[in-house]
């Protein structure tokens, strides 16, 4: 289970023997992210790293402790989900792994949190409720996309390499995303792979922020399609560029050009497509 799949019997079909095989299965887990003061938010997730230890973060000592992917996660999405601004909106944070499937979170001030919406099951495929105009005001009252960050077509190719090569859960199971942040000069600053294309998002956000990461210096490739709910966590943490195997959506191609975020889509064998400024990668 730590390496985040699960070892099951399966037959397949056309095969006349009764004897099954050994396969490996993605783990799918439940994680309740517990703001006190706010709501409850239930993920469903992937946990890709052994849970024996526990871990916080206090806004007096940072992070303590070595159980961290569910902190990162856990911070990522209250994040991108608008509940903070930044690390200085959180009291502190804990994973316990005596309750493995809850991480508590305080917020310094629990009543200037913007809510959108509390005490939720948020599925692998879950998306924004409201329809058209919600899903665009997801990137309403965001800081103005900076500029500055380039990467062309062999630096993107590398990239996705990279984060293929680190797709180890994809590799047993077919069954997981993933999600890489880069900084300037395309390094590879931390990777993340999920069930939920959201969740390796939210992860690699959360590690971003955790590190004290300029994200608004980066940017992200993913493993997934791009919707409109993954260009608006992307708005909030300021990212620049945002490239991805598959397609994008209508409405994530316009949010991402009202933000100024170039958006690639269709990024594999060294080319790929760019819907949205273009100069960051097109030089």
């Amino acid at each position: 289970m730590d390496k985040g799949y699960a070892r099951v019997t399966a037959f397949r079909l056309g095969d006349e023997s009764a004897a099954g095989s050994d396969c490996a299965v993605i783990v799918e887990d439940a994680l309740t992210i517990d703001v006190e003061g706010v709501g409850a938010y239930t993920l469903m997730w992937t946990p890709t790293e052994p849970r024996r230890a526990a871990a916080a973060y206090t806004a007096e000592d940072g992070l303590l402790g070595g159980g961290a992917e569910a902190l990162r996660l856990a911070i990522g999405f209250v994040f991108t989900e608008g509940l903070i601004e930044g690390l200085g909106d959180l009291r502190h944070a804990a994973f316990c792994p005596d309750d493995p499937g809850v991480v508590r979170i305080v917020l310094r001030e629990p009543g200037r949190a913007k809510v959108r919406r509390r005490d939720v099951v948020v599925t692998s495929s879950c998306g924004v409720c409201g329809g058209r105009d919600a899903a665009l005001a997801l990137g309403d009252g965001l800081p103005e996309t900076r500029d500055g960050l380039t990467a062309d077509a062999p630096t993107l190719a590398a990239l996705m390499a990279g984060m293929e090569r680190r797709q180890t859960i994809f590799g047993a199971t077919g069954g997981a995303h993933a999600c890489a942040l880069f900084g300037p000069g395309g390094a590879i600053l931390a990777a993340a792979e999920d069930l939920g294309r959201h969740n390796a998002l939210d992860k690699v956000i959360g590690h971003g922020l955790l590190d004290g990461v300029a994200m608004g210096d980066c940017g992200a490739v993913l493993s997934s399609r791009l919707s409109v709910e993954m260009v608006a966590k992307a708005a909030r943490a300021g990212l620049q560029i945002v490239a991805a195997v598959s397609a994008p959506t209508s409405l994530a191609i316009e949010l991402a050009a009202r933000r100024r975020i170039t958006l690639l889509g269709f990024v594999r064998d060294g080319g790929g497509t760019v819907y949205t400024c273009p100069w960051r990668v097109l030089g």
